[in-house]
């Protein structure tokens, strides 16, 4: 695994970092930074409908956008929103939770034009429903098969890792430390839902996330909310922290050093939005949408709810409950000798039970199991979507929906330490894919997005017309 892990350290360390901000920075400028000055127009667009669902709705075989954001979230707010982003403020210190606001704010429009590629280049597939993604716009928008099945052998792989082994690893040790279930018939237990939900196609897992996706939110935040309210006083140091480590030479107090806020801070950002990586744009190529742009807001909320939102409530119960000291950190760290009580999920779990006791234990295992949960029934539809791209033949498919939960038993009952190594370097390579196509394809996507909203204007204007 020392491949792995050099590997993943030389694509998070410099190439990658420097890749997904530019992108990024090229979407924000050439949308005019949409994602603040277009503040009330995707907010609108996106939450703002979901008061006005009972409009104009009509059946489809696709998925309702509700139903298509879910099921991105399913697969991108998972252990990342709570193990994850522990796991960078204990490796790269309060700094990094600023390098994830600064991609996730820069990731919001990489998210938008992902989403409005998406839908532009889909296709109906054998079943007369809409599929997309990354596959589709590099084939037909660059006219590079070759680089779409690329991308599709590393989705593959990366949802049989992060999406699977790492979910269901997540899974089964929560419910072992909080009711004592074995992992083995936890893993057993898992494998066959995760087999159900999989052979409904993308309606049964739409459908599924829409259900459990907002639930899970509400508990999470709710819970998390009222931790950092209890400790409201310690709110100003906690910011006054993210931003002294985000720009700090090792010289301050505690040493964390900028590189490692920023290496961590991004890797875990993109982990836990997906920005970037592209995969949760094949979700969104399903939705029964005709205006790609339209479909771009909700690309846009994507990435605010999953970073902005989730992984800020975790920082900050993190770092006003006093469950973390950056300067007894750092050593530890450099060393590689965190304890396992202060590094990921259980960090978290301490920062919950400051306030909650033994019931901030049930909490995050319950968030995290319906979040991990979630991410793995996601992230089974895009490997299968990845399958069909690489080949037609059934058997393959088949073999698909066999390895899957077998992993899932694995994972639970497997050491799964090292696989975090991979998750880091089959992120990478998918962005090392998606991001270049991204840019290639920049000027349809914005141009796109102007028409759009030259339209809306014009809409409104008429509206705004006496009669």
């Amino acid at each position: 695994m020392a491949f792995f892990k050099a590997l993943g350290d030389w694509l998070w360390g410099g190439p990658l970092l420097a890749a997904f901000l530019a992108v990024g920075l090229w979407y924000s400028f050439g949308s005019g930074f949409f994602q603040l000055f277009g503040l009330p127009v995707w907010w609108w667009t996106t939450v703002g409908s979901l008061f006005r669902r009972g409009k104009d709705r009509k059946e489809s075989r696709g998925v309702t956008q509700l139903q298509a954001l879910s099921t991105a979230l399913a697969a991108t707010i998972g252990t990342g929103s709570i193990a994850g982003v522990a796991t960078a403020i204990a490796y790269g210190g309060p700094g990094a939770v600023f390098w994830m606001w600064v991609s996730a704010f820069l990731g919001m429009m990489t998210g938008c034009g992902e989403k409005i590629l998406a839908v532009r280049h889909r296709e109906k597939g054998p079943d007369g429903r809409w599929r997309g993604g990354p596959m589709q716009y590099m084939a037909k928008g660059l006219r590079l098969p070759g680089l779409a099945k690329l991308f599709a052998l590393f989705c593959v792989a990366e949802t049989l890792v992060g999406g699977n082994l790492a979910q269901a690893n997540s899974i089964a040790t929560a419910l072992s430390a909080a009711g004592g279930v074995n992992p083995v018939t936890a893993g057993v237990v898992l494998a066959v839902l995760t087999s159900i939900v999989l052979m409904g196609g993308i309606k049964r897992i739409g459908g599924l996330c829409e259900l459990l996706v907002p639930a899970m939110a509400l508990l999470f935040i709710g819970s998390g909310l009222a931790v950092i309210a209890a400790n409201w006083q310690a709110v100003p140091e906690a910011f006054q922290l993210i931003i002294r480590y985000a720009f700090a030479p090792r010289a301050v107090a505690g040493g964390y050093a900028m590189g490692g806020a920023l290496r961590y801070g991004v890797a875990r950002g993109v982990f836990t939005n997906e920005a970037g990586v592209g995969m949760s744009a094949i979700a969104h190529a399903c939705a029964d949408v005709d205006e790609p742009a339209e479909q771009g807001m909700w690309g846009i909320f994507e990435v605010f709810f999953a970073t902005m939102v989730i992984c800020t409530v975790t920082a900050l119960v993190i770092l006003t409950s006093g469950v973390y000291d950056p300067v007894r950190m750092l050593p530890l760290a450099e060393g590689g000798a965190v304890p396992g009580d202060m590094l990921g999920a259980p960090l978290t779990v301490a920062g919950f039970a400051t306030l909650f006791g033994e019931a901030g234990e049930w909490i995050v295992s319950v968030s995290l199991i319906l979040f991990a949960f979630t991410s793995l029934v996601g992230s089974g539809y895009y490997g299968r979507r990845g399958v069909e791209t690489l080949t037609s033949a059934r058997w393959a498919q088949a073999l698909y929906l066999l390895v899957f939960p077998a992993c899932a038993i694995l994972g639970s009952v497997g050491d799964v330490a090292a696989v975090w190594q991979l998750v880091d370097v089959f992120n990478g390579l998918l962005a090392a894919a998606n991001l270049p196509a991204l840019l290639l394809l920049s000027p349809e996507a914005l141009y796109l997005l102007r028409t759009w909203l030259a339209g809306q204007k014009k809409k409104q204007g008429n509206c705004a017309e006496p009669t």
